[in-house]
């Protein structure tokens, strides 16, 4: 019974979480909110990125209100589970706000990942379609696609700039957010993206 508690929490709180992750990262990436899935995932996070607008104000190229939205969700969602699930001890406040971090730029990377990887398949099944998902994905992985393809050299129409991020995401996991997973001592079944 504790088990499925434990992944219904996990899954509800984590659908709402991605769509907040979605929306701040295609806020940095300037992506076209009349598309209509954009609308949809701003207006299913609009009633609390509001909230805390009114007392967060917009800066630069993103909306401080919405990182602070993932920070929260995320917070509660660590909170819930380790009330939940038996084994897991209530971490000190600091921790809880690391943990809630790490597992924000893990999602981050998987979400990076598989909307790569979902344009790479569209691009063989579907090259020239003008579907407002297609027309989202490009825009989301462009800022990381677009400085890879300037790393690598021509290679005749071969794009294996999806291949370099791959590496860079998986390194930035391996050495960096699992180092820190580690070191500060955090489950990894709290979060679905560790």
């Amino acid at each position: 019974m504790i088990n499925a508690g434990f992944f219904l929490v996990q899954t509800v709180f984590g659908l709402y979480l991605t769509m907040v992750i979605v929306r701040f990262m295609l806020q940095l990436a300037k992506a076209d909110f009349y598309n209509p899935i954009a609308q949809t995932v701003v207006k299913l996070t609009q009633p609390l990125v509001a909230a805390i607008q009114k007392v967060m104000p917009r800066t630069g190229r993103f909306s401080l209100a919405t990182l602070i939205l993932a920070i929260l969700v995320q917070l509660l969602l660590l909170s819930v589970l380790t009330l939940i699930h038996p084994s897991i001890p209530m971490p000190n406040p600091l921790n809880l706000v690391v943990w809630s971090l790490l597992g924000l730029a893990s999602q981050v990377l998987d979400l990076l990942f598989f909307a790569i990887l979902a344009s790479i398949v569209l691009s063989w099944l579907a090259p020239q379609t003008k579907h407002p998902g297609a027309y989202l994905l490009h825009q989301l992985t462009e800022p990381v696609m677009s400085p890879a393809r300037r790393m690598l050299p021509n290679l005749g129409g071969l794009d294996f700039s999806p291949i370099l991020v791959f590496i860079i995401i998986n390194l930035v996991d391996m050495l960096v957010i699992q180092n820190l997973v580690s070191n500060f001592g955090m489950p990894r079944i709290l979060v679905l993206g560790l």
